[in-house]
């Protein structure tokens, strides 16, 4: 046995840190004297504190270690945390690097010729990330913020991200990228516009040329430009959904067949509840697992188990914008997001908020 002294010189944690891992449950001490309360620890038990001390350096939130130290023999598992944890520590260094610019700007208002960006992007790749977030924007006049596409620079490309509230949508297009990290919000009517003027490209050239400032945004196809104001708004911190359960990997990720699923959504007699929102009844689905682990569509009176609702059309807009072929759906219980992934392409999907069944 080691005293918990041992175990934090042995593992690198602090002794008030191991204290504080036993009340959360996540590294229990295999013994406790219950005259005196000291705690000790086995052999076994240095490997997971070293774990954990790694994990801890590295901003891991106390979830993920908990689940990370659950399945410390399921590589596969952890790896899937370690991947998740590094792309939320990448948006949040990439969101650092934006409000510094930001704050440049307001210190001395010439730095913003300074964040100006420049980019090529292949034509197909952007036209593909304008498909597939178009449907996610809002249409709400009283949140302008929303009837918006939001345009991030990254070091190697754009991503590009719609929300109306019930759903986001994010997809990315890589590309060469000159000037540094910039966003601007462009509002519908000049998404469409540059969608457009993307397809009047086809067979000319495969590339567009995209300049981005904070208060404008210029796409170029075959020489032909199309300009756009941004909009003067905040966009909502999106990231606070994607990484939400950063930590935590979903319970089910299950890949489904888009032709499929849309069958099964759009037959007659396909199983659909109503729900009432802002005064208006709206198809909902209800989605669950088959006897094989499979994504099945529920009826009302199915057993209980795991049973996630979502709005209809917008799990079929979701499925559209995924293209064809296979797609993943991550289901984390019914009052947890549905996200819906490319399995090719973790950069591009959509989440649909659920419906309390």
């Amino acid at each position: 046995m080691r005293s918990i002294g041992e175990l934090a010189r042995a593992s690198g944690l602090t002794v008030s840190a191991l204290r504080f891992y036993d009340r959360s449950g996540v590294l229990v001490p295999a013994l406790v004297d219950p005259a005196t309360g000291y705690r000790w620890y086995t052999d076994d038990q240095v490997a997971p504190a070293r774990l954990v001390a790694g994990l801890r350096r590295v901003g891991m939130p106390l979830a993920g270690i908990a689940e990370a130290l659950r399945h410390r023999h399921e590589p596969a598992i952890v790896h899937r945390l370690l991947d998740a944890h590094l792309r939320h520590l990448e948006d949040g260094l990439a969101d650092a690097r934006r409000e510094l610019s930001r704050i440049r700007t307001l210190i001395d208002p010439e730095e913003t010729t300074m964040t100006t960006t420049r980019l090529v992007l292949s034509r197909a790749d952007l036209a593909a990330a304008v498909d597939a977030v178009r449907f996610a924007v809002g249409a709400d006049p009283e949140l302008p913020v929303l009837s918006a596409v939001l345009l991030e620079v990254e070091p190697d490309g754009v991503r590009l991200v719609a929300t109306d509230r019930h759903r986001l949508a994010v997809a990315r297009a890589g590309g060469k990228v000159d000037g540094p990290p910039v966003h601007a919000l462009l509002p519908v009517d000049a998404v469409d516009e540059l969608r457009a003027l993307l397809d009047t490209g086809a067979g000319t050239t495969p590339e567009a040329h995209l300049t981005v400032a904070p208060d404008r945004v210029e796409v170029a196809v075959a020489g032909r430009p199309v300009t756009a104001a941004a909009l003067p708004y905040d966009f909502p911190d999106y990231r606070r959904l994607l990484h939400g359960q950063v930590g935590g990997a979903p319970s089910h990720r299950i890949p489904v067949d888009v032709g499929a699923l849309r069958r099964a959504l759009t037959a007659d007699g396909a199983p659909v509840l109503l729900r009432e929102y802002a005064g208006v009844d709206h198809e909902v689905v209800v989605l669950g697992l088959d006897d094989r682990g499979g994504l099945c569509v529920l009826g009302p009176d199915a057993p209980d188990g795991l049973r996630v609702g979502v709005n209809r059309e917008y799990l079929l807009d979701a499925l559209d914008a995924g293209g064809r072929g296979q797609l993943v759906l991550e289901l984390d219980g019914p009052i947890a997001p549905l996200a819906v992934r490319r399995p090719d392409d973790g950069d591009a999907f959509s989440i649909l908020m659920p419906v309390r069944l």
